[in-house]
């Protein structure tokens, strides 16, 4: 029993550490002096895993191809925020 709580646990810190990695690349995208930082290279590096799949997905759909909005990083979002709730 142990070790399924040393996982649950494990899986909980990746999933909240990808998605405090999202906010921060969120707000870094609103900041244009911190557009191509060390800090914004690292989170871009760390999500886009995440949230390529997503877009690849929505880009399917053709109404999405002229959305204004890149509505994959919310998908990825909440996908991790149901996982969140799953664990």
């Amino acid at each position: 029993m142990p070790l399924y709580y040393m996982v649950r646990q494990l899986a909980y810190s990746v999933i909240s550490l990808l998605q405090l990695a999202m906010l921060g690349r969120a707000i870094i995208s609103w900041i244009p002096s911190l557009q191509g930082s060390a800090l914004h290279n690292i989170l871009y590096q760390i999500t886009e895993p995440i949230i390529m799949p997503f877009r690849r997905l929505l880009w399917n759909i053709p109404a999405m191809r002229s959305f204004p909005l890149d509505l994959s990083f919310l998908a990825a979002y909440i996908v991790l925020n149901i996982l969140t709730m799953m664990l």
